[in-house]
């Protein structure tokens, strides 16, 4: 029950990859055998985090940023030192990781992309490496890398390659130069390929998980400070998704992104040309994008007054009439209920019913005290409950007007609902309350 509900989301499994289960079993094994009873050396540490460093920039400056999505030019020596450092990382040739990359790109969160997020987190992470199953990467241009002598170079000698640079030389340097073999073997060798391993492997799991999306929401790649951290700078994956051809991962100067450094770097010494970036407007209108959808959310969940062109025309008679039961005011054309506001208006109720029928414009607008942009928005949303117009042409009863009053009620009176036949003409900037001056409106283009 346990591994079914593990397991949940995943696709129809027809096979075990055994090479890459028995990497992934045996490598941690021997780390963590090498953590209990190796002898841990200072030398060996730093070497391990070096060459750590050295593997993870294989996959990310490399295999990702350069031959996924040619986000830069580089020179052939710093081809060479990425592409040995990417076999090192042992995650498969470049020509295959690219291939399964770019599909992840081009089909993100559907049936066809290779680590569908859509399908749960223990899939993204691990599942798609060592179960076979019945999807296939759905298709995707990988015709310049067929092309790639070197690419193609190490795709046929990858297997020699990664013994060399991912088991062989890890011990051989801290063996040769401070007689650290075991280490060398254990941590330098194992513990760093585990590691890369995983950290790698977040990139399609957590990636997809934790974190924001400032700059679209439509699939599920999200940008977070941790994710950078254990993923060498590919945390900020949700910026990556939308401008996949920019060499950095952080837009932002102070965003933790080490690869875009190297790649920097490289740049500044002649190894590197061509760097990428996609235009910082174009960006920060994607920015600017989902801010103006956080707030629509926010906007949706408050109640605005009606609209004026929605509101129903009620006769100067008939708010006479009224205004003798209820406490009715005319302010700029509109006819306001503050009954319910009575014993909170500032000025006291003494004001208010004194003047009920009244035209009350000059007075509200600065005659007698200049009300704040919060009694205007106050003002625009409990006006005369009068709706009844809508659906006879008599005046309607008083029972009719109680019971659209236990209504505005309900609603806090935030509702606009009359306006005044032949009345002063409201001027636009009070027909609409501050508060409403900047709704934001649905795109409903699509």
């Amino acid at each position: 029950m346990f591994i079914k509900n593990v397991m949940q989301g995943f696709p129809n499994i027809t096979g075990i990859r055994w090479f890459n289960l028995s990497v992934l079993v045996i490598t941690p094994a021997l780390s963590l055998y090498g953590l209990l009873y190796v002898p841990i050396l200072q030398k060996t540490v730093v070497c391990t985090v070096l060459y750590y460093i050295y593997s993870m920039l294989g996959i990310t400056a490399g295999y990702h940023r350069l031959w996924s999505h040619r986000s830069y030019n580089a020179s052939f020596p710093l081809q060479v030192f990425l592409i040995l450092a990417g076999a090192s990382a042992v995650q498969g040739s470049c020509y295959w990781w690219a291939r399964r990359h770019r599909s992840h790109h081009r089909h993100t969160d559907t049936d066809l992309d290779p680590y569908n997020s859509e399908r749960g987190l223990l899939w993204t992470h691990i599942g798609w490496i060592i179960f076979k199953s019945d999807l296939k990467p759905g298709p995707a241009d990988v015709s310049d890398l067929g092309k790639d002598p070197l690419v193609q170079w190490q795709h046929r000698w990858y297997f020699v390659i990664l013994t060399i640079f991912g088991y062989l030389l890890p011990m051989i340097i801290p063996g040769l130069l401070w007689g650290d073999w075991k280490g060398g073997f254990f941590f330098v060798g194992a513990l760093r390929m585990t590691a890369c391993h995983h950290c790698t492997f977040c990139i399609n799991s957590i990636a997809h998980y934790l974190g924001t999306t400032p700059y679209d929401d439509k699939h599920t790649p999200r940008d977070h400070l941790l994710s950078a951290i254990l993923t060498m700078g590919e945390g900020y994956h949700n910026f990556h998704h939308q401008f996949p051809m920019d060499y950095r991962n952080a837009f932002r100067w102070y965003q933790y992104d080490p690869t875009k450094w190297f790649i920097g770097v490289c740049h500044y010494i002649g190894l590197a040309s061509h760097l990428r970036v996609f235009p910082s407007n174009e960006i920060e209108k994607g920015a600017l994008t989902m801010k103006i959808k956080a707030l629509k959310d926010i906007q949706d969940s408050i109640e605005w007054p009606v609209p004026p062109q929605e509101l129903p025309v009620v006769s100067w008679k008939t708010f006479q009439e009224e205004s003798q039961s209820r406490t009715l005011l005319l302010i700029s054309g509109f006819i306001h209920d503050v009954s319910m506001f009575l014993d909170s208006h500032p000025g006291g109720s003494v004001l208010l019913t004194r003047n009920s029928g009244k035209d009350m414009t000059a007075s509200f607008f600065g005659g007698v005290y200049a009300h704040s942009h919060a009694a205007h928005n106050v003002r625009t949303m409990t006006l005369f409950a009068y709706s009844l117009m809508l659906t006879t042409n008599s005046d309607p009863p008083l029972t009719a007007v109680n019971l659209l009053a236990r209504y505005v009620m309900k609603l806090l009176g935030m509702m606009r609902v009359g306006i005044l036949a032949g009345g002063v003409e409201a001027p636009a900037e009070h027909a609409i309350p501050p508060s409403q001056r900047l709704v934001i409106r649905a795109n409903t283009s699509h």
